[in-house]
């Protein structure tokens, strides 16, 4: 099984990505180390990704999810996936894919950015990615949790619906 961690910059991905995939003993591996060098530049700039920006990230993905599967080993990946289409893109073809959508509000990952020191999203970005998300509804199985209690309560609430 290969869970991705989806939400806007902010929403704690990485944290409780590492968590998640320590308390599973699975690896980890952060969707952003897949950005090109070109697309690290724009956001660290304060300039929102495209679409057409975002395509070669996504088939990286799309690539890793396919290998990990393949090899039958489990893990925790992180990706934005602020839309549908990247959802759908991502999971294409491979069953084992469970998303879990990292739900908080606005002022909750506005104040959470501007804490964060050493990463190159800007923070200036927060309200494009807010406007770009299509937020998961119930058709798509997405499990949502919410981001506003500490990282081991969120992992003790995604463990038992992915695992159980």
């Amino acid at each position: 099984m290969v869970i991705i961690l989806m939400g806007v910059s902010g929403a704690g991905k990485t944290r409780i990505g590492k968590c998640l995939a320590a308390t599973l003993g699975w690896a980890f591996y952060e969707g952003d180390d897949y950005h090109s060098p070109s697309n690290v530049e724009k956001m660290s700039q304060g300039i929102a990704l495209t679409d057409a920006d975002r395509a070669p990230w996504l088939d990286a993905l799309h690539a890793l999810i396919g290998e990990l599967l393949a090899q039958n080993e489990s893990a925790v990946l992180t990706c934005s996936a602020l839309k549908r289409a990247y959802r759908e893109r991502l999971s294409q073809g491979h069953d084992g894919v469970r998303i879990v959508y990292l739900h908080g509000s606005y002022e909750l990952i506005r104040q959470r950015l501007q804490e964060r020191r050493g990463h190159f999203m800007n923070a200036a970005l927060l309200a494009s990615q807010f406007e770009a998300l299509e937020t998961p509804d119930a058709s798509e199985g997405v499990l949502t949790v919410e981001v506003a209690q500490r990282p081991q309560q969120i992992v003790d609430a995604i463990t038992p619906e992915l695992m159980g």
